[in-house]
């Protein structure tokens, strides 16, 4: 379904949880431009698969309306598995708090909104 990074099956934790693990190839052609000699996964690729584990376990398809407060904290490399955890807000269900851990560290963490997308209203 995404070719470019797995994403296990999502596992539900009381209503509004989800936690996964995730990793990207190691040929993946996100490592071989970012950066030549001493590859790391972009920030951008690192968003992209938290919206994708949302979107897996929502019904219908969202879209990205903002993200706040986005911290990178460390690097992620060629062969490391993640551990995302999303959390829907006490805000509303569509802010979802995120964080990526790898190796037992905190790799990246902020908010998300999504909503609907308007071909679903």
């Amino acid at each position: 379904m995404y070719p470019w990074h797995l994403i296990t099956d999502p596992d539900h934790f009381g209503e509004n949880e989800i936690t996964c693990k995730a990793s990207v190839k190691a040929d993946s052609l996100w490592f071989s431009g970012h950066f030549p000699g001493d590859p790391i996964l972009p920030g951008i690729a690192q968003l992209a698969m938290v919206f994708d584990a949302i979107q897996k376990v929502n019904t219908g398809s969202r879209e990205i309306s903002e993200i706040r407060r986005v911290r990178f904290k460390q690097v992620i490399r060629p062969g490391d598995t993640m551990e995302l955890t999303i959390t829907s807000s006490v805000e509303s269900s569509d802010h979802y708090l995120f964080k990526i851990m790898v190796k037992g560290d905190l790799a990246c963490s902020g908010t998300m909104i999504v909503e609907r997308s308007e071909q679903n209203l």
